[in-house]
């Protein structure tokens, strides 16, 4: 087992512990790391208890479909943007009911890449309920978004964004 393999569970044990002390439960809305988010955290037993649901929004269609992202935002920004993600963060906690969500697009390469949007480009929006999101009151929602630049081939980057989009469930967690 690769110590990479080692910190993401331990990180998904925490971020289970976490949400279970608190009785929380959290979903995650992916495009880069295809599912990969998701497989780390239900890799934890007794997951089903915060864990219900995830998305996998590879193509721009289906973030639309199914987590209502503004195909105009999409069209001017790119699927690799703040503005996605913070929709696509949004739009998961809407659908799944959940308390807390993270959300992760960009570049994992070895193509797509542009100046603007190099290989290893990744956008993160984690969201957090503050009341009932289930309405779409986004001003009962707190969102945390940033950007990370990952070095490496294709898998080092989804492993990387795997483990900053668990990294950053947990600081919201300890807020």
């Amino acid at each position: 087992m690769s110590s990479s393999t080692q910190s993401q569970e331990s990180l998904a044990a925490e971020l289970g512990e976490l949400l279970q002390s608190k009785s929380l439960t959290v979903t995650c809305a992916e495009s880069c790391t295809g599912g990969g988010l998701a497989s780390a955290i239900t890799d934890i037993p007794g997951s089903s208890q915060w864990f219900h649901m995830g998305f996998v929004t590879y193509a721009n269609q289906s973030k639309q479909q199914l987590l209502g992202v503004d195909p105009d935002v999409l069209s001017q920004e790119g699927a690799v943007s703040q503005a996605v993600v913070e929709d696509m963060a949004l739009g998961a906690l809407k659908v799944s009911n959940a308390n807390i969500a993270v959300a992760v697009s960009g570049v994992a390469g070895p193509g797509g890449g542009s100046e603007d949007k190099p290989v290893g480009l990744v956008w993160f929006c984690w969201a957090k309920s503050t009341g009932s999101a289930k309405h779409g009151d986004s001003s009962r929602v707190v969102l945390e978004s940033r950007s990370c630049q990952f070095e490496g081939g294709r898998s080092d980057v989804r492993v990387a964004a795997i483990q900053q989009a668990l990294l950053g469930l947990i600081s919201m967690l300890k807020k």
